[in-house]
């Protein structure tokens, strides 16, 4: 009892104890949380209190840290790729994409959860958001896979998990702020994330399969395309197709940089949404505009906030402090990328991926460098963590996003996910063990 009595007069001392400090901030940032103020207050009240109650520092630090954080010149791909993927989504892309791959694979065993699984694949090269794939495939292939039989719980835990994709399959928000943080190429991080986003997508096919073969006739096939059809589902996609093409193709060649290929889907979202399917009028587009304003005004705010919390507890020295007794700087690889693993998922299951992002990258960024682990291999390890933790229990933001989208409960949302999540897994102990999943591609482009 002594002993609790005596760290509570440190904390209220403020001793500059590594173990006293992260016990302050962490109680004061949890009960902020529990009082529902959005993530951004209690970041930037753990980096205030931590000035003043521990360093006695200018809290005006705060402010140029936040600035700091938001001004490298890779985050203004950012609101271009959130705009081109908004634009899009309120067109017929998601729809010629979906159509495209149940023309060829909707008649076979498994084929509409598969469906679902590549055009979650396609899609996500076209928005890079998980949430945004929730809703534009999942409203439209649920109905389909409920009317051919498949249990609701499957159904949307298919969606929910297949959606994670989206976030390995460039262009990803969290690639090209994990980029800016650990000054790692973002273009070399696309082209990293498309070898696991491809083999996640033939896994979880392949369960898709597995389970329809187990449902046995309980589970109606569809239709065969003619000829004829499938040629005309490809010419609606070739449009949407051409959206990564433009991406990774201009990437790849060196043609432009990512923020430069983010402007130019902007440019070719308007056209083909616009001019060619004349699906969206100009107020659709203002609208879009809108939204993105207001979803990067709070990507920002959490990067520049987080930004100056990390700068405050990189300053104290916290995370060394932390993490020494794990003593990363002598282990192998393999150690430390399933710590840094660990570390991003239970901390996505719980907060914004993005806020995790922005605290732990530069805790790690040290110790990647000192140990000479590939930065873009980390990169894409981390980036499949937020999208596990975004289809987790108990708070993975895509698991809400489908709560409000199909109106379901959310222990019914969470029920079917534990193949995927195992699937998951498996896929980030592949990217610890086989790193050339990753990596063979970014050598292949000579990044």
């Amino acid at each position: 009892m002594s002993g609790i009595l005596d760290f509570l007069s440190d904390v209220v001392a403020g001793e500059l104890d590594v173990y006293v400090m992260t016990f302050t901030l962490v109680t004061a940032m949890v009960i902020l949380l529990f009082l529902s103020f959005p993530m951004v207050v209690p970041l930037a009240v753990g980096a205030l209190i931590g000035l003043v109650h521990f360093s006695d520092s200018d809290t005006g630090v705060i402010i140029q840290q936040m600035v700091t954080g938001i001004s490298p010149n890779a985050l203004i791909a950012v609101p271009m790729f959130i705009l081109a993927a908004d634009i899009m989504t309120r067109g017929h892309t998601s729809t010629n994409l979906l159509g495209l791959v149940e023309a060829f694979v909707g008649h076979r065993r498994g084929g509409l959860p598969i469906t679902a699984c590549i055009s979650c694949t396609l899609f996500g090269a076209v928005s890079g958001s998980t949430q945004a794939t929730v809703v534009s495939v999942g409203q439209i292939m649920r109905p389909k896979l409920l009317k051919a039989g498949y249990k609701d719980s499957f159904v949307l835990a298919l969606i929910i998990n297949a959606s994670d994709i989206a976030f390995l399959i460039p262009p990803s928000i969290g690639m090209i702020l994990y980029g800016t943080l650990a000054n790692t190429s973002v273009g070399a991080l696309f082209i990293a994330g498309i070898g696991p986003g491809i083999v996640l997508a033939v896994m979880f096919s392949f369960y898709c399969y597995i389970y329809s073969v187990l449902q046995g006739d309980s589970i109606a096939l569809v239709e065969r395309k003619t000829g004829a059809e499938r040629l005309q589902a490809f010419k609606k996609a070739l449009l949407p197709l051409g959206f990564p093409i433009l991406i990774v193709g201009g990437i790849y060649s060196g043609a432009v940089t990512p923020t430069e290929a983010a402007s130019f889907s902007v440019l070719y979202a308007l056209i083909v949404e616009c001019v060619i399917y004349r699906e969206l009028k100009l107020a659709d587009v203002l609208d879009a505009a809108r939204t993105t304003g207001l979803i990067t005004a709070v990507v920002f705010v959490l990067v520049g906030v987080g930004q100056a919390f990390s700068w405050y507890i990189s300053f104290e020295q916290i995370p060394q402090g932390l993490l020494e007794p794990l003593n990363l700087e002598d282990a192998s690889q393999e150690y430390i990328l399933l710590v840094i693993a660990l570390c991003f998922f239970v901390g996505c299951m719980f907060v914004d991926s993005l806020v995790v992002l922005v605290i732990l990258t530069p805790i790690f960024v040290p110790i990647i460098e000192s140990t000479g682990i590939d930065p873009v291999l980390v990169g894409v390890l981390i980036t499949l963590q937020m999208a596990i933790g975004s289809a987790t229990p108990p708070f993975g933001c895509d698991i809400f996003t489908a709560i409000a989208i199909f109106n379901r409960p959310y222990l019914e949302v969470i029920r079917g996910t534990l193949p995927f999540f195992l699937i998951l897994a498996l896929m980030t102990a592949m990217l610890i063990y086989f790193p050339g999943i990753a990596l063979f591609l970014r050598d292949l482009a000579g990044f």
